[in-house]
């Protein structure tokens, strides 16, 4: 698989397999002098470079926004985050955008949220940008744990796990951010059902984009960096896999039925959005459907689409739910 983060990495892995760990940690220390790091909850051997350095994948602040009506780049089965706040108008954050910057800070009448998305696991998850009351903005570290991205926060420099939204280094170790509800949907079913509705407008960036630079990498053998242990009961260690809490449904499994009540939830999967991590042009890749996650009432569950290594990385002792 051909990756953008190019032929620098081979050397940064190789560092950071033969570079002791104190010695790591100082080098740690020269671009992040105000981590504090002693404090963790993890391995520091478990932590490698990504290739970019520190903001070499630059996060989007004070994105700005155009009506669904004005946007025509988009191709209707390309996948957008949809957060749909209540008593506020729906926004949608394109993953050709996320793609290129994997966290977008964003502040909705005074509501400060953070958009996170980690092509690597194929997590895409929403965050409260508040803790504790005080505001937290996050940019990318360039490090990654189990293939997760690890971001920042700006205000104490911080490490978080995106995949689980839990402090792993510095002040806010062991520190837990509040998932808001959202989902990733097609741009299509977007606008048919919100027309008035907002769409984060393209970044003023040189980036191509609209295409993946992923290239197959959701029908690679193993996924990118990881060394861990791989899914159960034959599994594809790069299935898009439902979790909600530490349960999660295979996807294959979903599409054969659409629609499935199990574990205290309703899972519905329809056909019509492209995969951001198959063919070059996001547009063309294969259909890998919408994932919606509700309860007995029909309201929207905080869940997240990740890739089976990903679950089994950060929720080993999780429940698979094979249906067998």
């Amino acid at each position: 698989m051909k990756n953008y983060r190019t032929l620098a990495l081979a050397g940064a892995i190789f560092a950071s397999l033969t570079v002791p760990v104190m010695a790591q940690v100082e080098g740690w220390q020269y671009e992040w002098p105000n981590t504090d790091f002693t404090k963790t909850s993890v391995d520091f051997n478990s932590i490698m470079s990504g290739g970019p350095p520190k903001d070499g994948i630059p996060a989007i602040d004070d994105p700005t926004f155009i009506s669904v009506a004005d946007e025509n780049r988009i191709a209707d089965n390309e996948p957008v985050m949809t957060l749909e706040l209540e008593g506020k108008i729906p926004r949608a954050y394109p993953i050709r955008y996320l793609t290129w910057h994997e966290i977008v800070n964003d502040v909705i009448d005074g509501r400060n949220v953070t958009i996170t998305f980690c092509p690597l696991c194929n997590s895409a998850l929403v965050f409260e940008g508040k803790l504790n009351g005080k505001i937290l903005t996050f940019g990318v570290s360039g490090k990654l744990r189990n293939s997760d991205m690890i971001m920042y926060d700006r205000q104490t420099e911080s490490w978080w796990q995106q995949a689980i939204g839990e402090g792993i280094v510095g002040d806010h170790t062991g520190d837990q951010l509040t998932q808001i509800v959202s989902w990733m949907e097609s741009w299509g079913e977007y606008k048919a059902r919100n027309p008035n509705a907002l769409v984060m407008d393209e970044p003023k960036a040189n980036r191509p984009y609209g295409s993946n630079p992923y290239a197959g990498y959701d029908s690679s053998a193993r996924p990118f960096l990881y060394s861990g242990e791989l899914p159960p009961f034959g599994i594809p260690p790069l299935m898009r896999v439902v979790k909600v809490g530490n349960k999660a449904w295979p996807m294959d499994r979903l599409q054969k039925v659409e629609e499935l009540t199990e574990g205290g939830v309703t899972i519905t999967w329809k056909s019509g959005q492209a995969s951001a991590l198959d063919t070059r042009q996001i547009s063309k890749g294969k259909n890998v459907g919408t994932i919606r996650v509700r309860d007995a009432n029909g309201k929207d569950l905080p869940h997240d689409v990740m890739f089976a290594f990903a679950f089994q990385a950060f929720y080993p002792n999780g429940d698979w739910m094979t249906g067998k």
